[in-house]
């Protein structure tokens, strides 16, 4: 049996929305995991940085204030110290994320999706 698709979503979001809307024209109907209120863990994390082959600044939202207020802009942090941050501030995850066939994609452009589907 397939895995269904998710997408880590936050609904005051236009592109999470867009790629929701977009996954939906497709005839998808994911599970929406609101990420702010239902965290990934630090081993979830892992596993979405793993398919989409990237390091854990490259799925942080850099621009909030929590990444400046936490230290996060230090170089010196460790792989495992971001992703901790990520899981105890949701904030800090770019969104949205869409998980589907064993693959995952940052909906930013929604488009990007689509490579997955």
């Amino acid at each position: 049996m397939t895995e269904a698709t998710r997408i880590f979503h936050n609904s005051r979001c236009s592109k999470s929305r867009q790629t929701l809307e977009l996954l939906q024209q497709k005839g998808i109907e994911p599970v929406i995991i609101r990420y702010l209120e239902t965290p990934p863990t630090e081993q979830e994390l892992l596993h979405i940085l793993d398919l989409l082959g990237c390091e854990p600044r490259e799925l942080m939202r850099t621009k909030e204030a929590e990444y400046r207020e936490q230290g996060l802009d230090n170089p010196d942090l460790s792989r495992e110290a971001l992703i901790r941050a990520m899981a105890n501030t949701p904030k800090l995850i770019e969104r949205p994320i869409v998980l589907a066939n064993g693959k995952a994609a940052v909906g930013r452009p929604p488009e990007n999706v689509l490579d997955i589907l």
